[in-house]
């Protein structure tokens, strides 16, 4: 008989919106229009429920890190299939751009600690700050992402969002001051 806990879905589910952050800040601008950041969740989670068998892992780290893995694959996916030239570099640092995000997550909440429950804080930590992150409107969440995730500049900011270097700085305030309120909630 297998084990019920290999066979479950909601093994991944704690991981949802943890990928969704991760999602939104590597989804391609041009890609945006096309697909959604939930549908590559969704793919994702389905990948790793299909492959679940070969996930190696015994604890919370590993198991983001292999769904960080299948979700820069997706990515890969949908930016191959959208895109009609042969190479395309950003396809190829997908996987390397999602790990680079995730420790960006990671890095706002959490010092330097390697110790199994030090591990396990910070994975609760980003999965409280993914969740948070959502509960902005889609403007404060871009803007934020933009600011802290990218390095982008107000005016840079500005011209992508088509706003005022004033109003993206209102985006930033108002987003920060409700992610501070949403995580000293929980």
């Amino acid at each position: 008989m297998s084990d019920p806990k290999s066979t479950s879905p909601d093994e991944f589910e704690s991981f949802r919106s943890y990928l969704h952050i991760l999602a939104e800040t590597q989804l391609h601008a041009r890609l945006k229009s096309k697909v959604d950041a939930s549908d590559i969740v969704q793919q994702t989670m389905l990948q790793a429920y299909q492959a679940r068998e070969q996930f190696r892992g015994t604890t919370e780290a590993e198991k983001a890190a292999w769904l960080r893995t299948i979700l820069g694959n997706v990515l890969s996916g949908l930016a191959r299939g959208f895109s009609r030239k042969r190479r395309d570099l950003s396809r190829e640092q997908s996987i390397q751009a999602v790990e680079k995000s995730s420790l960006q997550l990671t890095n706002l909440l959490s010092a330097d600690t390697s110790s199994p429950s030090s591990a396990m804080h910070r994975h609760e930590r980003a999965d409280q700050l993914a969740k948070a992150m959502l509960r902005l409107t889609a403007e404060q969440r871009q803007a934020i992402m933009l600011k802290y995730w990218q390095g982008a500049t107000l005016a840079e900011i500005g011209q992508q969002l088509d706003k005022s270097t004033e109003a993206v700085a209102g985006l930033l305030f108002r987003g920060m001051q409700k992610l501070r309120s949403v995580i000293e909630k929980t």
